[in-house]
């Protein structure tokens, strides 16, 4: 009974405190209990209760310490270390105190200031070290009582780490336990999917504890232990929700007349960030280098829209539901297959191609100048939905945008250049659109030149009962412009107005009673390039669709996007 008095008094030095009532964490079941319930007892206290894994930071270079009591001598006793971030060395010693400690014969303990010397001076009995970045252990069957001491320390960073003390190992079980066959398997491989499949834990099916399957997907290399990997995904995202069955894995600114240029940015891709943990200094990973996802107890998995030919790894974990403690399997990594190599179209230069495109497909075309240039202007006429378009020159990157309507590229050339254009299809369904490729001036093109922006602009001043004026901008070439008009119902949107209309349909496909005028205009000043019309002949009240067609010398028409104006009902 002395010598159990005298670890607890040794405890309460080393940790500061001066209430002697302060009951140590051991493995009465009630208090354990009280303890998995309660984490917050143990936050950055030095204690490591008996039977719970806790959680900690280390500073880089600056060790730290924790403290486990065994009561009783012959006692079994598991640590188990997890690092995370970093590589780590830890020691754990027994503290040998000297029998005076304990009081004997005076029932008094001894001054607190000489405790603490004897206690600190003394290096104790090392039991174990190790430095690395493996989840690893060490297990006695049999230990004295004692005061317990493990010290840590991460010399290239801060880092966190997980650690899980108990002198009941046999019936704890903390960890999930793996199969006899610990590999992740790939089962089946695509251009873009994975599929994987692994034993299943005993732990579940044989000891009724709740276990599910969290799988890990990166470019880099394997995680060793799961908050390995969780130190690289915000917290935010940390956990990604089961998929549904059948689907696993899932400048010209004209501002007195209202234009502004239209930003077609760069599509983003849904991901995962870093993790944000204090003082993380560290470049943060892509959102799309690594995910997590928990899918339940099956164990079998596809992982779906990856990359073609990029190499994957991927580790599985099996994680305790009621304790969250996991176990890893060994991890696996592939490489997913080539994308079929599709037939290149070649563009001719100065001809327009049609080209039609597969819902989410993709077509590649090759232009090849037979002469020296010094730019190349593509001309990309989406006629149904958008479409990615990416340009490479002799393999180096130039552009990647979106591209809905019309838009108009220049591309700096260079001599012998070869230019390699990939169209990707929307989601929504097939793609037709035009494309044009040229060194020749904008002159001989067939088709007509464009300002940056092909927006319509109307003016509600200048809005009656049965006319409208609208505006629009033109360029440096005279080119013919004609007005067209169609009255729509009043909910007509713009979005009914995409479904219904081929972007790339002429004006030969309108009735002759809906065309307003024709007139050419051109400026030798950009900034000047604007023509103002007023349309007449209106109803009152009435909803009208207006479209604007610009034609070139060859006959090749383009669209301007479409207008919705309403005219005054009452004047």
């Amino acid at each position: 009974m002395r010598q159990c008095k005298g670890w607890n008094v040794v405890l309460l030095v080393l940790l500061g405190l001066g209430a002697l009532a302060q009951k140590l964490p051991t493995r009465d079941e009630g208090l354990f209990q009280m303890q998995i319930r309660d984490k917050s007892l143990f936050h950055d206290s030095s204690v490591i209760p008996d039977g719970a894994e806790i959680s900690g930071y280390l500073f880089r270079d600056t060790p730290k310490r924790y403290y486990f009591v065994v009561e009783e001598d012959n006692t079994p006793l598991s640590v188990t270390m997890t690092p995370c971030d970093a590589p780590l060395e830890w020691k754990l010693t027994l503290q040998e105190l000297p029998e005076e400690a304990s009081g004997e014969g005076s029932g008094e303990p001894e001054p607190l200031d000489q405790q603490k010397q004897q206690v600190t001076v003394d290096e104790g009995t090392e039991l174990f070290t190790y430095k690395g970045n493996d989840v690893e252990s060490y297990v006695a069957t049999s230990t004295p009582s004692g005061l317990y001491q493990l010290e840590l320390l991460s010399t290239e960073k801060d880092s966190n780490f997980k650690v899980y003390a108990t002198t009941t190992p046999e019936s704890d079980q903390p960890y999930p336990e793996l199969p006899y066959d610990p590999r992740v398997d790939v089962t089946a491989l695509g251009r873009t999917t994975v599929t994987l499949a692994w034993k299943p834990t005993p732990t579940g099916s044989l000891m009724g504890q709740p276990v599910q399957y969290c799988v890990v997907i990166n470019k880099e290399h394997n995680f060793k232990s799961m908050c390995a990997a969780e130190a690289k995904i915000s917290v935010d995202d940390a956990f990604m929700l089961a998929p549904k069955p059948g689907r696993d894995f899932s400048p010209f600114d004209f501002a007195h007349f209202g234009f502004v240029p239209s930003d077609i940015g760069f599509g983003k891709d849904r991901g995962l960030t870093s993790n944000k943990i204090s003082r993380a200094y560290t470049a943060k990973p892509k959102a799309s280098d690594i995910q997590k996802v928990c899918i339940g107890n099956k164990n079998i998995f596809t992982v779906s829209d990856l990359k073609p030919d990029t190499q994957y790894y991927f580790d599985v974990f099996a994680v305790n539901s009621a304790t969250n403690t996991s176990t890893a399997y060994v991890g696996t990594f592939a490489r997913t297959k080539e994308e079929a190599r599709q037939k290149t179209v070649e563009l001719k230069d100065g001809k327009v191609s049609d080209v039609f495109i597969k819902r989410k497909g993709s077509k590649f075309l090759r232009f090849a100048p037979v002469s020296s240039h010094q730019r190349v202007t593509l001309f990309v006429h989406t006629c149904l939905d958008a479409v990615q378009v990416q340009v490479r020159r002799d393999g180096k990157l130039l552009l990647s945008q979106n591209v809905e309507g019309v838009r108009q590229f220049q591309l700096r050339g260079k001599p012998k250049a070869k230019y390699l254009i990939r169209l990707r299809g929307s989601r929504k369904g097939a793609s037709t659109l035009k494309v044009l490729a040229t060194t020749r001036p904008s002159s001989k093109q067939p088709f007509p030149s464009l300002p940056e922006d092909t927006r319509i602009k109307a003016f509600d001043k200048l809005r009656t009962c049965s006319s409208v004026t609208v505006a629009w901008l033109g360029t440096q070439d005279r080119n013919k412009y004609c007005i067209y008009r169609k009255e729509v119902a009043d909910n007509y949107s713009e979005e009914q107005r995409r479904r219904e209309q081929n972007q790339c349909a002429g004006p030969e496909t309108r009735r002759k009673s809906e065309k307003v005028l024709c007139k050419y205009f051109h400026s030798p000043n950009l900034q000047k390039a604007v023509t103002t019309e007023t349309i007449t002949g209106l109803e009152p009240g009435k909803t009208y669709l207006l479209d604007v067609y610009v034609v070139g010398h060859s006959g090749h028409s383009v669209k301007y996007q479409s207008k919705l104006v309403k005219t005054r009902k009452y004047c």
